[in-house]
């Protein structure tokens, strides 16, 4: 059997499914695109969240519209230039997988709390993060140091807590976004049941390597009932106002702008740096399960340490670049490693054009608008099968653990405490500093992490004599 990784020169169709290679234009394009539209929103949204509430430090103003408007352009820009930097290499930089970088959820609890600070504000904001992604980076390139301590069952259940925890953002999207006040109407529940349904028949019925593009397809057929909905006036799923409103305020044609030359210029502060490192591991930890599962999902191998510090080094050091943006934290986008290990389009080329297209949108604002005003519903039938895929993924790494009291006990006090934080009636961290509770009262990863890191340090790897007897 041909490896996967091994170095092709020509172009082929077929290096689609290896790691190098040139693929056609007229294949790498299309496949590319689909991993950007399975992105965008969820690469937009925390931007949305935290800028929207952020104060501008010492005024107790809020950014400007237009404002807010560069940002989701600068987002769209850090987050290609991350990917490229994932995909290729510099130097230690770089995993050279094909993983997809994107702004993160996990810091939207701190970073509200940061940014909608008085005396630290917006500007403190950047400064954090800037600060935490080199944090970040230089803890990456050391993972050789404590890889060790990450064992399979914790990597597992930190794969296994990702696709979990990504499971409601699916179905919040399927009944009409987070939110929304007609949750649940039945115009979002069709839509999104309609583009599941696309999915699923084009993929049995597309021949070769088009199956793969089933989320693509699914995608258009969606925006297409969507755009029927709005012009019948059944319902507005699709927002046509938001590519003339980014026009008028933006223009055409844009640079992302580096936060030094504008009036908000980063402030560095001790407190807001110790707020967000804390996330900044937990976001390794993510990282770390979603570069394992493509290692192990799409190129049916063990992850390698160069691959791991790369990875990790890209996710500190790119997301010090976004806030030289005055952007969020980047990290890996699990939605886009479900895509590989579902499709197994592994080739880092074709990636690269999703990379690009992502580039090529923050200069033209509208084009970016465009893809920002795919309906939630869409977004949800397309992307419940990839989050499952990766708790799939997750569950077939657990397969490979010793099945014993000791993997027993990891596995279940980690999902029993870390996911059942998050489902808890009130703020069980009510006694602590709220960034505690803002850490693992809504984030099942991290608790998973934190739990499962613990006792895989603590208890004994084998039964002592005594009770063996």
């Amino acid at each position: 059997m041909e490896n996967k990784e091994e170095k092709v020169t020509n172009v082929s169709t077929e290096n689609i499914y290896k790691l190098n290679g040139r693929v056609p234009l007229s294949r790498a394009i299309p496949f590319g695109l689909q991993h950007v539209l399975a992105m965008f929103v969820s690469n937009l949204a925390p931007v949305l969240i935290v800028c929207s509430a952020a104060l501008v430090r010492g005024t107790g103003e809020h950014l400007t519209s237009a404002e807010i408007t560069q940002l989701l352009q600068c987002a769209m820009f850090a987050a290609g230039i991350g990917t490229c930097m994932q995909l290729y290499p510099i130097g230690k930089i770089g995993s050279g997988l094909p993983i997809v970088m994107g702004v993160s959820f996990t810091f939207l609890g701190s970073l509200l709390v940061i940014a909608t600070n008085p005396e630290l504000g917006y500007e403190g904001m950047v400064g954090a993060v800037i600060l935490g992604g080199i944090f970040e980076g230089i803890v990456g390139l050391s993972a050789k140091y404590w890889k060790r301590f990450l064992t399979p069952v914790v990597s597992a259940c930190v794969v296994i807590a990702i696709g979990l925890s990504l499971l409601p953002v699916g179905m919040d999207s399927w009944g009409g976004g987070s939110g929304v006040e007609d949750f649940g109407s039945w115009y979002y529940l069709l839509v999104g049941t309609f583009t599941l349904i696309v999915c699923l028949v084009s993929r049995h019925f597309l021949k070769g390597i088009y199956k793969n593009l089933n989320i693509l397809v699914g995608l258009v057929f969606g925006y297409i009932l969507s755009a029927i909905f709005t012009v019948a006036g059944i319902a507005p799923l699709v927002d046509f106002s938001g590519i003339s409103n980014t026009i008028q305020e933006v223009g055409v044609f844009s640079l992302p702008q580096l936060v030094f030359f504008t009036e908000h210029k980063p402030v560095f502060d001790l407190g807001a740096f110790f707020t967000i490192a804390v996330v900044f591991l937990v976001s390794a930890a993510e990282t770390t399960g979603a570069t394992t599962a493509v290692c192990t999902g799409a190129l049916n191998r063990d992850i390698k340490m160069e691959e791991l510090q790369g990875s990790l080094a890209v996710d500190g050091f790119s997301s010090a670049i976004s806030g030289c943006f005055g952007c969020l934290p980047l990290t890996s986008f699990s939605q886009n490693v479900g895509l590989v290990t579902m499709t197994g389009v592994i080739n880092r080329f074709t990636i690269l054009m999703g990379a690009l297209i992502l580039i090529l949108s923050s200069l033209f604002p509208p084009l970016g608008a465009f893809f920002n005003s795919l309906p939630q519903p869409v977004l949800g039938g397309c992307t419940v099968m990839m989050f499952g895929s990766i708790l799939y993924e997750g569950i077939k790494m657990i397969r490979e653990c010793t099945f014993d009291d000791r993997t027993m006990i990891i596995v279940s006090l980690s999902f029993s405490i870390g996911v059942g934080l998050t489902q808890t009636s009130g703020n069980f961290f009510a006694a602590f500093p709220q960034a505690v509770g803002d850490i693992f009262n809504g984030n099942a990863v991290a608790g998973v992490f934190v739990v499962s890191l613990l006792l895989s340090l603590l208890l004994p790897s084998k039964k002592s004599e005594i009770t063996q007897k």
